[in-house]
């Protein structure tokens, strides 16, 4: 009351710094301007627009404007390269993750999540947990580390998390989501300790992933957690007798193909159920899998050099190749190449090195075994290994055999055994082919493992699943058994640069398998376009890498 009581005298007096220079002494009246002569702003709002509200102080400077919705985002980010990005829906969830993983991050599509959200946003935490969790499966399963990058990133993208970058190596997973430029990033990892391969459990994660980042189907944290949990509790789709069963007859029909007859199909597949039987007995006391791949190896030798000892009139060689055949590690060497081919370098060298001790316990197991019949008078005949006689029609069949059976081994989809069989018989009749038109061996192993993972990969993007159940069991035929069993037995006789010979002969081999089937699953892409990325794809960070800069 006393405030409204004061006059203009007892109010405090303006300081002169708050005076203009230009405004009129006291007591004498402005002049009017004209109105045509009134200076307007460039900033002043047209007439009949609404004043906009202020922006409060305590606002991040990187929250997006009040009037912004993710729904309503242009159709197109267009970056300086004149290029237009548009959103990439159109194509498998594995070519679309790929594509933006291999961009740079200031020029990835704008994040659209596909599931719904609460209304207090992701939880971040569970999201994180199910992408490392999913991530795991796929990489204990034999996946390529830049197929498992793109499905974390497709089911953290898919629940809202669009600043996120996974990593992936040999044994460890991890994940980092951060939510904006000026709050601390949040990380998690996870350890792959136990790895089995079930390429059924492989295919269901896959679906699993495929529904989560498709729009059209609505799938929850809670039922994407339930539908894991059923994946890691159903049981592999075959028996551990039907397991035994296809190692020996992969290991009778591997036998067939290098030149043997009806006994010694039975020999090869006697001598690899009992190395099967006995590796799955290791496993069970806890040994590591370096020292059952040792005792694998020891049966089928053994019979071998037994009857090289009873004087039988067949071919020993086969047998011991036919259960070399059953224990190479081509599915691993196989991954090992694809992901030093696409830049995973650590996890490449991890996986080689697994490969270089496996096949090291193969070259011990046998060449003790051989070591010893020739002690006893076991003279096996080197030129029967090398001298396979030309059998087109009962080769086929059996090179049909062994990709059966070999993808009973990997614990296949029934759907998907079939099509990777008439898969193997194509890339064997390929080899064959060349190899008789006087093409060398590796070239000729190359072309086919080439069609091997071009194939295998349209069938997969067909289908929408991974591309290991319709390239690894294809490979079988392909495998470099005979200049295996050469090498470590030219070992064994002390013809040391005969056996090296062999054996790089061998690698050489592996290698060509392994880097045709990753040139035939890249060439498989140019037919599979991935709409509005195309450009974008061809100015990814890891080509620049692959040339030196």
């Amino acid at each position: 009351m006393a405030a409204e009581a004061e006059g203009p005298e007892d109010r405090k007096p303006r300081s002169d710094e708050a005076r203009s220079a230009f405004a009129p002494p006291p007591g004498i009246a402005e002049p009017e301007v004209p109105a045509d002569e009134q200076p307007t702003s460039e900033f002043a709002l047209p007439a009949g627009t609404g004043t906009v509200e202020p922006v409060s102080d305590t606002g991040s400077a990187f929250a997006p404007p009040s009037t912004y919705r993710a729904d309503a985002s242009p159709p197109a980010y267009t970056p300086g390269g004149e290029f237009a990005l548009a959103r990439i829906t159109e194509s498998p969830w594995q070519d679309r993750m790929r594509t933006m993983l291999r961009m740079p991050v200031d020029v990835r599509p704008v994040p659209e999540p596909v599931q719904k959200q609460s209304e207090t946003g992701p939880a971040v935490g569970r999201v994180l947990d199910l992408t490392l969790r999913i991530g795991e499966l796929l990489l204990a399963g034999g996946e390529g580390a830049e197929d498992v990058e793109a499905a974390m990133f497709a089911v953290a993208r898919s629940y809202g998390l669009d600043r996120c970058e996974p990593t992936v190596t040999f044994t460890m997973l991890s994940i980092t989501h951060q939510p904006s430029l000026v709050d601390h990033p949040v990380s998690a990892n996870r350890t792959v300790r136990r790895r089995g391969t079930d390429y059924t459990r492989l295919a269901a994660v896959f679906r699993l992933v495929a529904d989560i980042s498709a729009p059209e189907v609505e799938v929850s944290l809670e039922e994407s957690y339930r539908r894991l949990a059923e994946i890691r509790r159903n049981r592999h789709p075959y028996p551990t007798w039907v397991l035994t069963a296809a190692a020996g007859v992969l290991a009778g029909a591997a036998s067939t193909l290098v030149g043997g007859g009806v006994l010694v199909f039975l020999a090869a597949a006697l001598g690899a159920m009992l190395g099967d039987r006995l590796a799955w007995y290791c496993a069970g006391r806890g040994l590591p899998e370096f020292y059952q791949f040792v005792v694998a190896a020891m049966p089928p030798a053994a019979l071998g050099v037994a009857l090289k000892l009873a004087e039988v009139d067949l071919r020993a060689s086969a047998v011991i190749t036919g259960g070399l055949f059953a224990l190479l590690p081509g599915r691993a060497l196989v991954a090992a190449v694809q992901d030093g081919l696409t830049g995973f370098y650590i996890t490449a060298s991890a996986r080689l090195l697994e490969v270089m001790y496996l096949f090291i316990g193969i070259v011990i197991g046998v060449l003790v075994v051989v070591w010893i019949g020739l002690q006893l008078g076991a003279a096996p005949n080197p030129d029967d290994v090398l001298k396979i006689p030309v059998r087109p029609v009962v080769q086929i069949l059996a090179s049909m055999v062994l990709v059966f059976t070999f993808a009973i081994l990997l614990q296949q989809e029934r759907s998907t055994v079939w099509i990777v069989t008439l898969n193997g018989g194509v890339a064997w009749v390929t080899f064959g082919a060349l190899t008789a038109g006087g093409l060398p061996q590796v070239p000729s192993t190359a072309v086919a493992a080439g069609l091997v993972g071009l194939f295998g990969q349209l069938l997969s993007r067909y289908r929408f699943a991974s591309a290991l159940p319709y390239t690894t069991a294809a490979i079988g035929p392909l495998l470099p058994g005979s200049a295996t069993y050469y090498g470590l037995l030219s070992i064994a006789e002390n013809r040391l640069d005969a056996g090296l010979a062999s054996l790089t002969n061998a690698a050489a081999i592996a290698l060509a398998i392994a880097i045709g089937v990753n040139l035939g699953s890249e060439t498989s892409r140019l037919f599979i376009r991935v709409p509005g990325a195309a450009r974008a794809a061809k100015q990814r960070a890891a080509a620049k890498r692959t040339r030196g800069f």
